[in-house]
């Protein structure tokens, strides 16, 4: 960064912190920042809101606070006036399998309306964000979209990898390793060992999960600086990343470049070409439509689709590949799976980024690494097609999302087994009340229905631990977990609690699932699903007042993301322009 004597003057007089910082009226308002030890230089600066989803839940986030502080002696060492701020996370992890999970995305709503009253209530100028858990980064993203104020993202970094009889294991291995305990294939010892092996540092979940996935994502998205998604938590080269992300702020606000510059349609298209590319988690699909919708784009799940279709599937990462997302840091990172994809013409090259430079600019020196086989080549591709697959047929008039990257099979053809939540569901297949052939469906665990679309992981991990992940399959209104893998169909819609055609299945309706064609249908006719919806009645949840009951009169389908307000189309003016 220059240093202050060739440091460009920044003018407040449009900045938001004037309303809080400028003119005798604000002697009360500058009278707090005082008493926390701000100079008058400090309260004349812009004022940079540094937030972080810091907690003790989780490894995810345990990071984040130290990372924090580098970010802001970034802003400091720049111009700015770092002003820290922590807002809330759910950790799938540990809200997994039970009711908490219903806390889980409608915590990605929480996060970003949180950031947005933080930053509106005080002022703040511009946002450094730094987020470890799941929601926690479409939330941020979220919110630096709906503020539209110069933004730079930064992931916390992921777990190392553990080891558990010689080889490398994350989370979801011992998901399924609790599956692997119930039919006798794994100890009551050495599934303590796994346990205790298997997260060894601090950092998000260590495969391509969703936190991963996301963080891929921030760099592709162009809110993030290239290459800060690589490095694990524990890593000092965090620390730098975020120290370069505070002084990257400062430059975004001295030359005017705000979020909405940087997601465009364009820039929104390549955000799932890197997810379809490394086989990410199913959902991207809610949380890409979501940013969309802070933006003004149209972007459902169906134009996610269309892009995952004619994306090659190109990087062998955990679940449904061999390596994990320090593997990929040690080959050079997401610039490298993001060069393959632009020298294979996949990614549009001329959209901007946090850096003030374009995508193909940021990548001009990269070099993609041989003798390696985290990531290939386009020409050379795991498969040809991404590593999701968008269905649509009788069972999802609005669409379903499956991911098939590793799988051998791309078509299932069975008899229903239909439960109305996800414990009815864990409990069968614990007690194995299942064959081989079926297809379990799990339903009124929607958006609207669950409340809050809970994650199937307890259940799918079970599955393939039992080592029937491919021979039975499972439909949800529901989501998956990143770590899910297998034939789990996600994102059924409409969803049964709006009466669905998933509320109207019965044990043993067949159903056929082909991801090469992207239909799912059941074998029931139009005339019998219009009498079996005459006959359904709508169910209440058990959630008939506090935050689950809010997000359920509010939250749209999943198609388009599971909003809950109208997002960038509706507004009538931009925060950042107050």
């Amino acid at each position: 960064m220059p240093d202050d004597a060739r440091r460009p003057a920044i003018d407040k007089s449009r900045l938001p912190s004037r309303h809080v910082t400028v003119g005798p009226e604000r002697a009360p308002h500058r009278a707090f920042l005082y008493s926390m030890g701000l100079t008058e230089e400090q309260i004349n600066q812009p004022i940079i809101g540094v937030a972080t989803t810091w907690n003790e839940a989780a490894p995810c986030n345990i990071a984040l606070s130290r990372q924090a502080q580098a970010a802001k002696k970034g802003v400091a060492a720049a111009g700015g006036t770092p002003r820290e701020f922590t807002t809330i996370t759910v950790t799938d992890g540990i809200a997994m399998g039970h009711e908490g999970m219903k806390s889980s995305l409608v915590s990605r709503e929480v996060i970003a309306d949180s950031v947005e009253l933080t930053m509106r209530g005080h002022c703040y100028d511009a946002m450094v964000g730094l987020a470890g858990c799941d929601k926690s980064l479409p939330g941020l993203m979220m919110a630096m979209v709906r503020l539209n104020v110069p933004s730079v993202f930064m992931y916390g970094g992921s777990i190392l990898p553990g080891r558990f009889k010689g080889k490398d294991v994350t989370i979801g291995d011992v998901f399924e390793g609790v599956g692997a305990h119930n039919v006798g294939n794994l100890s009551d010892e050495e599934l303590h060992e796994l346990e205790c092996a298997a997260c060894p540092s601090a950092g998000s979940c260590g495969g391509l999960f969703t936190a991963n996935t996301m963080a891929c994502v921030s760099e592709a998205i162009g809110l993030a600086l290239p290459g800060s998604a690589g490095a694990p938590a524990p890593y000092d080269s965090r620390d730098a990343y975020a120290e370069a992300s505070g002084q990257a702020v400062m430059e975004l606000i001295r030359r005017n470049i705000r979020p909405r510059d940087i997601v465009t349609r364009k820039a929104i298209e390549n955000a799932v070409t890197v997810i379809a590319a490394a086989g990410g988690s199913t959902n991207g699909g809610l949380h890409i439509p979501a940013i969309a919708n802070e933006a003004g784009i149209e972007f459902d799940l169906h134009d996610f689709g269309e892009i995952a279709k004619r994306t090659p599937y190109i990087a062998d990462l955990k679940p449904g590949g061999r390596y994990v997302m320090k593997d990929l840091h040690d080959i050079g990172g997401v610039p490298v799976l993001m060069k393959a994809l632009l020298e294979g013409g996949y990614l549009h090259g001329d959209c901007m980024t946090v850096t003030g430079n374009t995508i193909a600019e940021n990548l001009r020196d990269v070099k993609f690494p041989t003798g390696q086989d985290v990531v290939r080549p386009t020409s050379k591709p795991l498969a040809p097609t991404g590593g999701l697959v968008v269905l649509r047929g009788n069972l999802a008039p609005q669409g379903a999302l499956v991911k098939v990257a590793g799988m051998k099979t791309v078509t299932f053809a069975g008899t229903a087994l239909c439960f109305d939540c996800e414990e009815d569901a864990f409990a069968a297949v614990e007690q194995r009340r299942y064959k081989e052939g079926d297809i379990i469906v799990i339903r009124y665990e929607g958006p609207r229905g669950g409340p809050g679309m809970r994650e199937m992981l307890s259940t799918t991990a079970a599955l393939y631990g039992q080592g029937v992940g491919e021979k039975v399959a499972l439909i949800t209104d529901g989501r998956f977990s990143g770590a899910t893998h297998g034939f789990c169909i996600g994102h059924v819609g409409p969803e049964a609690a709006v009466g669905g055609p998933i509320a109207l299945l019965r044990d043993g309706d067949k159903i056929t699932i082909d991801a090469g064609t992207g239909t799912i249908d059941v074998a029931l006719s139009d005339t019998e699903l219009a009498q079996r919806k005459r006959a359904w009645t709508a169910r209440q949840n058990g959630y008939q007042s506090g935050t689950l009951w809010k997000y359920a009169q509010t939250v749209g389908d999943a198609e388009k993301g599971a909003v809950t307000h109208p997002g960038a189309r509706a507004e009538t003016h931009v925060y950042a322009d107050l």
